[in-house]
């Protein structure tokens, strides 16, 4: 399938004449894909360990709600690219196209590619607090040695991350229709699991969940009076938190930059619109992001209630706190699902919860890989990469290369993470990275009027107006003023742990990395006769 130039022959300006995806996504995948990819259950009540006891002056409610006001105009923003640029490769398509190919290359390849091998430590470690540990926990599971707590191990932490490794590859291996598939079903059994906690909060009470916690800690764990203990050791370190409501926006405000962790992410799916129908109808690829957001906003706001009625707003930041300063109640993250569970004293119906429930990772874990396949395969389209990434299978047009660059990094970094406790200090930035590229695309999209006025022009986005002013600019806008905030407060702020000195130096080495790549492919390339820089002033093929 490779197209090199031979004797007397001209290169063709892209690899061949079609990309060999197929449209196999409807609007009801994207928008599954965008919840998942803003997952509440794995991401959100994670980053909930973090936020509260760093802002405890901050008001969840009211900052979960500001983030998806805000972050529904870079959907805006982004469904603007999608329908101008439909193809497979997202980010990096428009950035070449817009901002130039050398520029659009390097942010996509370390936002898309090079920081998602970091990511795969940070999703099994979320894959080891609300499956295993919790499970071990229950069925008190002694083996391997140390039951639970084994899996905070250096050997713990390797082989869940290769567990979670093997688990992206398979599901991406199964192309986009089967992918569709299992997502959809996790999804919808995550949400009866869901559903079944929303019923135990709501219609117990907070003095039946006080006793039952007390009853089951005190099974599990050995621990007495564990409500009342947990409180208490929370006062002596000194953590205190707000109480639940509607408090003052300057510390809510910060919540913003933290919750970002779970809710920036509606957009994951915009690598992939090379394999969505519907792809140049603004309307269809606004609601697949901006449906997802929204489900997620509302479970968060969901479950952030009925915390406050039957757990208690106080004890919850309190459990949360003692994880933050390295003191867990239990000797594992706290799990407020399996708290919940509680509530009924059937160790079967516990362990069938915490099963359902991982569902909703089940169906998030191929996003470590799916979307930033696609980023490699365009760039290999492109004729940057070597042309074998670009090549896909006959069957699932999948493009098994492209899967192949990112297990095989990711499985080596993943024991450096594991044994390395000085390693670990450099994915602090991982997220950071990814909002840079996202920040580069908000500015293509601002300057994409004037820069290519004759592909905005046919653009579906350039028609969406709104009192006569084209929105998706003025969206673009808004969203760098959503990454600017975000990025002064992740430099500037200690309490994010995102601004590492070391970290940045190791993610400016990505940088550099994606630098050497580029101009080694236009070095190589131009002496086969192939010009990168007339490539990236053409659309690519279907």
């Amino acid at each position: 399938m490779a197209t090199e130039a031979v004797s007397g022959e001209t290169p063709t300006l892209f690899l061949r004449k079609a990309t060999g995806l197929v449209r196999g996504w409807s609007v009801r995948d994207s928008i599954i894909y965008a919840c998942l990819a803003t997952n509440f259950v794995t991401l959100g009540i994670y980053e909930f360990t973090f936020a509260g006891p760093a802002f405890p002056k901050g008001q969840f409610l009211t900052a979960v709600v500001i983030s998806g006001i805000w972050v529904s105009f870079l959907v805006i923003a982004y469904a603007g690219l999608i329908v101008t640029i439909p193809r497979a490769g997202g980010d990096y398509v428009w950035q070449t196209r817009i901002l130039g190919s050398g520029l659009g290359f390097v942010m996509a390849a370390t936002g898309w590619w090079f920081i998602l091998w970091l990511w795969a430590p940070i999703y099994g470690n979320i894959l080891s607090v609300q499956l295993f540990q919790p499970l071990w926990a229950t069925l008190k599971w002694t083996w391997p040695g140390g039951g639970a707590a084994w899996f905070g191990t250096k050997n713990g932490i390797f082989i869940v991350t290769l567990i979670t490794i093997a688990l992206a590859g398979v599901l991406v291996s199964l192309g986009m229709a089967g992918y569709a598939r299992i997502q959809k079903w996790c999804f919808l059994g995550g949400l009866v699991g869901f559903a079944v906690v929303i019923v135990l909060l709501l219609f117990n009470s907070h003095a039946s969940f006080v006793s039952s916690f007390n009853l089951e800690a005190h099974k599990l764990f050995g621990a007495n009076n564990a409500y009342a203990a947990t409180n208490h050791q929370a006062a002596k370190l000194g953590y205190t938190t707000s109480a639940f409501g509607f408090g003052p926006l300057g510390p809510t405000m910060l919540l913003v930059p933290a919750f970002m962790f779970f809710l920036l992410w509606p957009n994951w799916g915009a690598t992939l619109y090379g394999e969505i129908r519907g792809a140049s109808d603004f309307k269809r690829v606004f609601t697949g992001m901006f449906v997802g957001l929204w489900t997620t906003v509302a479970l968060t706001v969901v479950f952030l209630l009925l915390v406050a009625k039957t757990i208690g707003w106080g004890f919850y930041q309190n459990l949360n706190s003692l994880d933050y300063n390295l003191t867990p109640k239990f000797g594992i993250w706290p799990y407020p699902f399996m708290f919940a569970g509680w509530l009924v004293h059937n160790t079967a119906f516990q362990v069938i919860l915490i099963l359902v429930l991982s569902l909703w990772f089940f169906g998030w874990v191929g996003t470590l890989f799916l979307s930033s396949t696609r980023v490699i395969f365009a760039a290999a389209f492109d004729r940057v990469l070597p042309d074998r990434a670009a090549e896909v299978s006959e069957k699932r047009k999948v493009p098994v290369y492209s899967l192949v660059l990112m297990l095989l990094p990711a499985a080596g970094l993943a024991a450096v993470y594991a044994y390395s406790t000085t390693f670990r200090t450099y994915t602090l930035d991982a997220t950071l990275v990814i909002a840079v590229t996202y920040l580069f695309s908000a500015i293509a999209v601002v300057i994409l009027p004037w820069r290519k006025p004759d592909l905005w022009r046919a653009s579906p986005a350039s028609r969406i107006k709104l009192f006569g002013v084209q929105i998706v600019p003025v969206a673009g806008l808004i969203t760098i003023g959503l990454l600017g905030f975000n990025l002064y407060e992740w430099f500037t702020n200690n309490n994010y742990f995102v601004n590492n000195n070391d970290s940045l130096i190791y993610m400016g080495a990505m940088y550099v990395l994606a630098i050497v790549i580029y101009v080694g492919a236009r070095i190589v390339r131009n002496r086969q006769g192939i010009d990168l820089g007339l490539i990236n002033k053409e659309i690519p093929v279907e």
